[in-house]
C-alpha cells in the first residue's frame, strides 16, 4: 500500500479540491434552478454531437475535417456557459419577469442575460436537410444524415449521424459558350486561371466563385449588363470511378442586352449635387466640357482639370468595371473634398444601342475647417503628460482639391518617478508648428498616370515645420525641417513614395550644470552627439507591398522597405562655397550616410479565434565621408511597447553595452545604433467579441559599425551577434472596440545581453513572490493599437 505523507502543500491541495467540489455543487444546484424556470414542456438546448460513419476508402483526416465542419455548421449555438452552467440564462431569470421596459429588471436582463435556447425537433430536422445539402455541395454525393434529440432532466442534446460516401473529383472542365460573338470569345478566354481544375474535389462554392470570376472578367471587357446568373455549370457524374465532368456555358436564355459590348458616349459630372437638386434638372444646366468631361459646377468651386484626371472614362472608350472602380476610388479619396460620390450608367435610348452615358453626382464637404486634438501619453522613462494640437484645413486651396493644413502643437511632460538626486525633477515642454500642402497630382510635367493601373491619384506632398524641445533647464533641441515628395499607388497591392529632397537642421544647447553631469556619465561622447548641431539633407524612396490573399487563404503578408541617402548634395554645395574641402554647410556639420530598411509581416490564421502574427525588422545604416555614425535622429533603437516589450525604450544595446546613468536612462536615451535586427511573434486568441489575449516573444538588438570608446568593442556587429540578442516574453490583454484597441502587455526578460556570459538567460530566476525581482523584471506596457 502506497503511503501518503500530508504536508502543508498536501493540505492546501486538499482544501482546493474541496473548494472546487463545493463550486461544482453550487453550479449543479443553480443549473437545476434554471431548467425549472423554462416554459412547460420545453427543454434547454445544450449543443450538438456529430458522428460520421465513413466508407473505408476515406482517410481519417478527411473524416475528422468533415466532422469539424458539420459541428460548426449545425444551428443554433447553445447558450453561453461556464463549466457547463448556462450563467447568462440564470441571469435572465434571476429577478423574474420585468414589469416594464425601462426598469432595473429589464435593464439587467438585456445587459447581462440571454433568453434560453430551447430544443426543437423541427430545427433538428431542418439541420438534417442542410447537412445533406452541404455534403452534396462538397462532392460527397449520395451521402446522407439523420438526427435526433436526446433529453435528460429537461436538457436536450442533438445527435447527428452522417453516412459519408467517397468524394467526387473533377475529371475535366470545358468552356462551351455556344456563341461565336465577341461575348463567346471573351467567355472562352476567361478559362485561364480558372478556379476549377482537373483533379480538384467537387465543391459548389468553387463553382459559384468561378461564375463570379468570369462575370468580373467580362465586366472589365465591356459587358456591363452581364450577370453571374447567366452562366450555367453542368455536371456529369456518370463517368464512373467517383469522377465528374463539368461544362461551363452561357445560358441560352441570356438576353441580347446582356450579350452586348458597351462603349461610353458622354461623361457628366455634377460637382455640387445636393439633396434638393434632382438629377434630371441638373443635367439640363449649362455644362463646361473639358477633355471630354462635361462638368456642371454652378458655384465654380473646382477646376475641371481635376475631374479629367480622376475619371478615366472617355467618349468612345469601352466600358470597364476596373475603370469604374478606379474612378470612384479617386473621387472618394480626393483629399476628402466630397461627402458622397454616386455613380450611375444609363443606356442611350436607341433600339440597337450599345452606348452608355456616365453620371457622377458629387456632394461636397465644407472646404475650410478647424480641428482640435488633445491626448495623453505615458512613457517607460517615468514621464507622463499631454499634447494639444490645433489645426486649420483648406481642402480646396487653389480649386484643384489641394489640401493645405497648418498645425500648432504644445505639449508638457512631467516626471512622476525615478527622480535624479543630482538633476532633480525634470519637466519637458514641446512646441511645434507645421504647414503641409497635399496636391492630388504630380507637379512634374513628364509623368502621367495609367488609368488601368493607378488605383488612386498620385500626390505631391510639401511640408515645412519648426519644433522646440526643452528638458527643464538642462538642455534644448530646435529643429527646422522641410521636404517635398511624391506618393502614388501602382495598384491595390503596391504603393510607392519618393522624396527627392528633405532638409532637417537640428541645433542643441545645454546648461553648464548639465554639461558637468554629461562628463560624469559613462558615455559622454555618445550623449554629446545627440545634442550636436547637425544638418541632414537626404533623399529617400519607400515601397509597400500587400498581396491580396486568395479565397479561404489563411496566409497574410505585408512588406515595406526603403532606402535613404544623405549628404551628397550638401557635400557638393560645401565644395562650391569654399576653396577647398569643407565638412560644414552654413556653419553646421552635415551628415553623410546610406540607410536600408525592411519590415516583413506574416500572419497565419489557425482558425477564426486563433492566429499567429510575426514581424521581422532589419535596418542597416552605413555612415561615410563626413560621418562616423548615423546622426542621432536616424539611428535605430529597440525596446518599448511596440518593440521588445520586456525592456524600456532605448535601453538595449548597442551590442552588450548597458548604461545605468541617469543622464542616459532618464533624460536622453542614447542607446542607439547603426544596425538593427528585430523579430516579434504573437499567438493571438479571440476570447469574446471585444476581449482578445496574446502570448508573445520579442527578440532583437542594435549595433554600431566602428569602435567607439563609450560603447566598447562588444557593441560592434560581428560573428557573435546572436549572443547579444535581447529576448523577452509575456502575455497580453486587448480590448478591441474596432474603432479603438486598448492594449495591456505584461512582459519579462528572458535573455539580457548586457550581463556576463553564462548569466544572460534570466528566466531561471523567475520569482513572482520576490518584490525586488518584480520591480526589476516585470514591465507593463499600456498602449493604443496592436504592436504590429
Amino acid at each position: 500500500m502506497r503511503q501518503i505523507v500530508y504536508t502543508s502543500e498536501n493540505i492546501y491541495k486538499t482544501s482546493v479540491k474541496h473548494s472546487l467540489l463545493l463550486i461544482l455543487l453550487v453550479v449543479l444546484l443553480s443549473s437545476c434552478s434554471v431548467t425549472k424556470k423554462l416554459p412547460a414542456g420545453e427543454s434547454l438546448y445544450t449543443g450538438a454531437t456529430v458522428k460520421v460513419v465513413a466508407d473505408s476508402a476515406i482517410n481519417k483526416s478527411e473524416v475528422k475535417n468533415i466532422q469539424a465542419q458539420l459541428t460548426e455548421f449545425v444551428k443554433p449555438k447553445p447558450n453561453a456557459n461556464l463549466f457547463g452552467f448556462p450563467y447568462k440564462v440564470w441571469f435572465y431569470y434571476l429577478f423574474g419577469e420585468p414589469k416594464n421596459e425601462k426598469g432595473f429588471k429589464s435593464f439587467f436582463r438585456k445587459r447581462f442575460g440571454e433568453p434560453p435556447i430551447l430544443a426543437s425537433k423541427s430545427v433538428t430536422a431542418a439541420n438534417v436537410k442542410q447537412i445533406n445539402l452541404l455534403l452534396n455541395n462538397e462532392g460527397y454525393f449520395r451521402s446522407f444524415a439523420k438526427g435526433d434529440l436526446i433529453e435528460k432532466n429537461r436538457k436536450s442534446t442533438a445527435v447527428y449521424t452522417a453516412t459519408l460516401h467517397q468524394r467526387y473529383y473533377l475529371d475535366s472542365v470545358s468552356f462551351s459558350p455556344q456563341d461565336t460573338s465577341i461575348l463567346g470569345k471573351a467567355f472562352t478566354n476567361a478559362k485561364q486561371n480558372s478556379l476549377l481544375q482537373k483533379g480538384s474535389p467537387y465543391r459548389f462554392d468553387l463553382i459559384s466563385g468561378e461564375r463570379i470570376r468570369i462575370d468580373n472578367i467580362l465586366k472589365k471587357r465591356g459587358f456591363y449588363y452581364f450577370q453571374p446568373d447567366f452562366i450555367i455549370v453542368k455536371a456529369d457524374s456518370s463517368v464512373g470511378n467517383h469522377k465528374v465532368n463539368l461544362s461551363v456555358e452561357i445560358k441560352p436564355t441570356t438576353s441580347q442586352v446582356a450579350r452586348k459590348n458597351y462603349r461610353i458616349r458622354d461623361v457628366h459630372v455634377l460637382a455640387d449635387y445636393g439633396e434638393k437638386i434632382f438629377a434630371d434638372s441638373a443635367k439640363k444646366d449649362q455644362e463646361i466640357v473639358f477633355n471630354g468631361i462635361r462638368v456642371n459646377d454652378k458655384t465654380q468651386s473646382y477646376n475641371p482639370k481635376i475631374f479629367s484626371q480622376a475619371i478615366a472614362f472617355r467618349r468612345g472608350g469601352r466600358y470597364s468595371s476596373n475603370i469604374q472602380d478606379i474612378s470612384l476610388s479617386r473621387l472618394i479619396n480626393l483629399n476628402g473634398n466630397f461627402k458622397f460620390v454616386k455613380n450611375t450608367f444609363e443606356l442611350v435610348p436607341r433600339s440597337d444601342s450599345a452606348l452608355l452615358d456616365v453620371f457622377y453626382y458629387l456632394t461636397p464637404l465644407k472646404a475650410k475647417s478647424f480641428q482640435a486634438d488633445i491626448n495623453g501619453v505615458t512613457k517607460s522613462n517615468n514621464f507622463t503628460g499631454t499634447n494639444l494640437s490645433l489645426s486649420w484645413l483648406n481642402k480646396n486651396t487653389f480649386k484643384g482639391a489641394e489640401l493645405f493644413k497648418i498645425t500648432a502643437t504644445a505639449g508638457l511632460e512631467f516626471q512622476v518617478g525615478g527622480i535624479s538626486q543630482t538633476l532633480g525633477k525634470i519637466n519637458t515642454s514641446r512646441y511645434s508648428i507645421e504647414g503641409t500642402l497635399a496636391i492630388p497630382r504630380f507637379t512634374i510635367p513628364f509623368f502621367t498616370i495609367n488609368p488601368q493601373r493607378n488605383q488612386a491619384l498620385p500626390k505631391t506632398n510639401i511640408s515645412v515645420g519648426y519644433e522646440v524641445l526643452k528638458r527643464g533647464d538642462l538642455y534644448s533641441l530646435t529643429s527646422l525641417k522641410s521636404s517635398m515628395g511624391y506618393a502614388w499607388k501602382q495598384n491595390s497591392m503596391v504603393e510607392h513614395s519618393f522624396t527627392p529632397i528633405s532638409i532637417n537642421l537640428v541645433k542643441g544647447d545645454f546648461s553648464f550644470e548639465f554639461g558637468e553631469e554629461i562628463f560624469r556619465s559613462d558615455n559622454p561622447i555618445a550623449i554629446l552627439k545627440t545634442l550636436d548641431n547637425t544638418l541632414i539633407m537626404s533623399s529617400n524612396y519607400n515601397i509597400s507591398y500587400t498581396p491580396t490573399p486568395k479565397p479561404q487563404s489563411k496566409h497574410l503578408f505585408r512588406f515595406t522597405g526603403g532606402i535613404e541617402v544623405a549628404g551628397n548634395f550638401a557635400n557638393l554645395l560645401s565644395k562650391i562655397g569654399s576653396s577647398g574641402s569643407s565638412n560644414t554647410l552654413v556653419g553646421v556639420s552635415y551628415a553623410q550616410y546610406a540607410r536600408l530598411d525592411g519590415d516583413l509581416r506574416y500572419t497565419y490564421n489557425i482558425n477564426k479565434s486563433l492566429q499567429i502574427a510575426n514581424r521581422f525588422v532589419v535596418g542597416y545604416g552605413l555612415p561615410y565621408g563626413n560621418s562616423n555614425t548615423l546622426p542621432y535622429l536616424k539611428q535605430y533603437s529597440v525596446g518599448g511597447n511596440n518593440s521588445i516589450r520586456a525592456f524600456a525604450a532605448r535601453s538595449i544595446g548597442p551590442g552588450e553595452y548597458f548604461s545605468s546613468g541617469e543622464v542616459n536612462s532618464v533624460v536622453l536615451g542614447s542607446q542607439t545604433g547603426d544596425i538593427k535586427l528585430e523579430l516579434n511573434t504573437e499567438l493571438r486568441a479571440k476570447f469574446t467579441k471585444y476581449i482578445n489575449g496574446a502570448f508573445f516573444i520579442d527578440a532583437g538588438n542594435v549595433w554600431i559599425h566602428h569602435f567607439e570608446e563609450d560603447y566598447g568593442a562588444t557593441s560592434i556587429f560581428g560573428s557573435d551577434f546572436y549572443k547579444q540578442v535581447a529576448i523577452g516574453t509575456g502575455v497580453g490583454l486587448r480590448l478591441d472596440f474596432s474603432y479603438l484597441v486598448l492594449r495591456f502587455d505584461l512582459a519579462t526578460p528572458v535573455h539580457k545581453p548586457y550581463l556576463p556570459e553564462g548569466e544572460r538567460w534570466v528566466l531561471k530566476n523567475f520569482d513572482l513572490k520576490d518584490s525586488q525581482w518584480r520591480s526589476e523584471n516585470l514591465v507593463l506596457n499600456i498602449a493604443v493599437g496592436y504592436p504590429f
